[in-house]
């Protein structure tokens, strides 16, 4: 704008000069005034071009800014959704795990109520057992009431019997019994069928970790305590005898799981399996209400194995904090 206005003032001075010395030649005067005449468009076009030039840059500026206000508004509203869908998740995942717990405590519950019952109709039985025996034996003396029955005759000393007892009508004496000793059948233990193959003991733990991702954890509890029987010393008996009390945690037999992982860590204490076995063994005892014994099994895993995986370190802290161990063992 300042060159603009400098070369007006120019043209402005140079006309009044020009009038001020009365040019005579007119022709030269025309040329003058069509040179003037041509800077002006030069000048106008100039302008134009600078302007035009200012308003593309001031409206590639404004683009580019708003381009850059909607990406980021899209990553945030973006960010935001991801957020609250892992919200959701782990509310889900919380939701979930406390389900879990409450069907386990549920089944614990169930499993000793009917240890309950079984006890109550045992002594049942055997209360209704007791009771006809009396009976039997009170009808047979009421039926005959001149028998004599050993010790109810006169007091006598230890050791002596008394002279109606000795005495007998029959010359021969009859033996009565149920059954002559020939006719008694005993019972006949049938070991139970291997399934195992004959093959080295790498293939024979493969086929009983088989039945384990076949969901078969009947046949698979047979197969891993065959696998312990038969390489009690192999390298692979501790992960086997793993194995085996995951069969019984699975189906939430806790008893015989708490059995099985005691055994395994008395025998194999270096196994691979041995720290998790140990925190097995511990939720286990407080799953059938041994909760302090269960608690120093939890706690000690992180003494005992200080080298574990850091997997199994996390599972002994979460379960140590969901039985509250350190509140009521500390």
């Amino acid at each position: 704008m300042k060159k603009i206005i400098f070369i007006i003032n120019y043209i402005l001075f140079y006309l009044i000069f020009l009038s001020s010395n009365s040019f005579s030649d007119n022709h030269n005067f025309k040329e003058i005034l069509e040179i003037i005449q041509n800077d002006i468009k030069t000048l106008e076009k100039a302008v134009y071009s600078e302007s035009k030039l200012n308003n593309e840059l001031s409206n590639n500026s404004d683009a580019l800014n708003d381009n850059a206000e909607d990406v980021l508004t899209r990553h945030l509203l973006k960010l935001s959704e991801i957020e609250t869908q892992f919200q959701n998740l782990t509310n889900r995942f919380e939701e979930i795990n406390f389900k879990i717990d409450k069907l386990s405590t549920r089944l614990s519950k169930v499993q000793s109520d009917n240890q309950l019952r079984f006890q109550q109709l045992e002594k049942s039985v055997n209360k209704n057992i007791s009771t006809e025996a009396a009976n039997i034996t009170s009808s047979s003396t009421s039926s005959d009431p001149n028998l004599i029955l050993p010790g109810s005759s006169e007091p006598q000393d230890l050791g002596s019997i008394s002279y109606k007892d000795m005495t007998s009508e029959e010359t021969n004496q009859e033996t009565k019994s149920i059954d002559t000793t020939a006719s008694v059948v005993t019972e006949n233990f049938i070991a139970e069928e291997k399934i195992l193959p004959q093959a080295n003991p790498q293939q024979q733990y493969e086929f009983a970790t088989s039945f384990l991702k076949v969901g078969d954890y009947n046949t698979a509890e047979r197969a891993f305590r065959e696998f312990v029987n038969t390489n009690p010393d192999h390298n692979l008996a501790g992960n086997a005898q793993y194995w085996y009390a995951e069969t019984f945690r699975i189906r939430q037999l806790y008893t015989d799981a708490a059995s099985a992982y005691l055994e395994g860590y008395k025998n194999y204490p270096k196994s691979d399996k041995a720290p998790i076995n140990l925190l097995k063994l511990g939720v286990s005892l407080v799953q059938i209400g041994e909760k302090d014994q269960g608690c120093l099994m939890i706690l000690g895993v992180k003494k005992q194995y200080p080298n574990a995986k850091e997997s199994v370190i996390q599972k002994a802290k979460y379960e140590e904090k969901k039985f509250e161990c350190k509140k009521n063992n500390s």
